[in-house]
């Protein structure tokens, strides 16, 4: 008899990597049900809206579901409350998921340890020092920190997401966790595409020509959303255009000059069409893993990268990338410029790269990790 899997995630109010992870395992599980703090159908994927979704009673409260953070001070008790009955639960984590309880076995997917405790910068961004999430953060830090030390050893099993995250998971909970590069979806490489409505006039005549340089990207602080923008703001002869949304979305509207567009809730079809135009993705951020990159490079485009992170894991210089050093405007602005220079990758390279990381990989590794997790002694 196959065993029970279930499926766990911190929550599903945005569209993102871990987000399309989620989409992955379910796809690789379809029987598996996914337990998560807060769903909000209008902000994710519209995949999970014929998925089988349990929420914690915090759902309720819309104003959570809009932005979890602000329920920080109940997300720990509320995930420890999080009773899941499988054989096997995948917990995509990023801070809470990996402390829901279960009957069974519990593999961790990790995409990071919680920022908000081992990188509360990143978190916190320019919050000033009277910041309301800067002051709660700081008292519940110490109670946090031991719970999160707890749940973490709740896990029969962590892996991964890059070699940065296996690396910070050694150094916070001295565990080792091999590295399970997560993919690239397929929805977002293959299908048909759809121009980008009200970008007509902007993105050339009849809203199909391309040459726009590209972040796919939360807008949150450290993202660095806005340093690509005030980049470009130097180089009113190229246009660029961000998809995404997040708390740093006014501010970034009120310093966008007029070769910048922001757009968000983008379908499969609008997503294929902007990479496909783009001459280039530009990815400003320490992310734990480089995903929109291989996005990209399914079209044949190439990504200009910070030079940090999990983008060591999907870009090289040369074959399907540019790096920079800094997340500043004047190293970003270097770089297009010397991208622009430069010999022109070769877009089936691009292609071929991209294909090392694929959802068939991913799945079969992650069936292996459950069947070695099954084979040792029952809980």
């Amino acid at each position: 008899m196959p065993p029970k899997i279930a499926i766990a995630h911190d929550y599903l109010t945005q569209r993102g990597g871990a987000e399309r992870v989620v989409l992955s395992l379910a796809k690789a599980f379809p029987e598996a049900e996914i337990h998560t703090l807060f769903y909000e159908p209008e902000q994710t994927y519209p995949e999970f809206r014929e998925m089988r979704i349990h929420t914690s009673g915090l759902n309720r409260v819309g104003t959570f579901r809009r932005d979890p953070r602000i329920a920080l001070p109940l997300l720990a008790p509320a995930s420890s409350r999080m009773r899941i009955d499988a054989d096997v639960v995948i917990a995509s984590s990023s801070g809470w998921a990996h402390a829901y309880p279960t009957t069974g076995r519990k593999i961790v997917y990790c995409h990071s340890p919680a920022r908000w405790l081992y990188l509360p910068e990143d978190y916190l961004g320019e919050a000033g020092p009277f910041d309301p999430k800067r002051l709660a953060l700081k008292v519940l830090t110490p109670f946090l920190t031991r719970w999160d030390q707890r749940a973490a050893r709740t896990a029969d099993q962590y892996l991964a997401n890059s070699s940065v995250v296996r690396e910070r998971i050694h150094r916070v909970y001295g565990l080792d966790a091999p590295a399970l590069f997560p993919p690239f979806s397929p929805a977002v490489a293959e299908g048909e595409q759809e121009p980008i409505g009200g970008l007509a006039g902007w993105a050339g005549e009849d809203g199909t020509e391309g040459g726009h340089y590209l972040v796919v990207s939360r807008l949150q602080p450290y993202k660095h959303v806005g340093a690509v923008i005030e980049a470009l703001a130097g180089m009113p002869e190229r246009r660029l255009l961000v998809i995404g949304r997040g708390p740093e979305k006014q501010r970034l509207l009120d310093i966008a000059p007029e070769n910048v567009r922001l757009v968000e809730g983008l379908s499969d079809a609008q997503m294929r069409w902007a990479y496909g135009h783009a001459t280039a993705l530009i990815t400003a951020s320490h992310e734990d893993f480089g995903l929109t990159p291989l996005e990209a490079g399914a079209h044949g485009v190439p990504t200009i990268a910070l030079r940090a992170g999990g983008y060591l894991d999907t870009v090289q210089d040369g074959v399907n990338g540019t790096f920079f050093d800094s997340p500043e405007p004047t190293s970003i602005r270097r770089a297009i410029e010397q991208h622009s220079q430069a010999v022109h990758l070769n877009a089936h390279t691009i292609r071929m790269n991209a294909e090392k990381f694929s959802e068939a990989h991913f799945h079969a590794e992650l069936r292996a990790n459950i069947d070695d997790v099954r084979r040792s002694t029952t809980p």
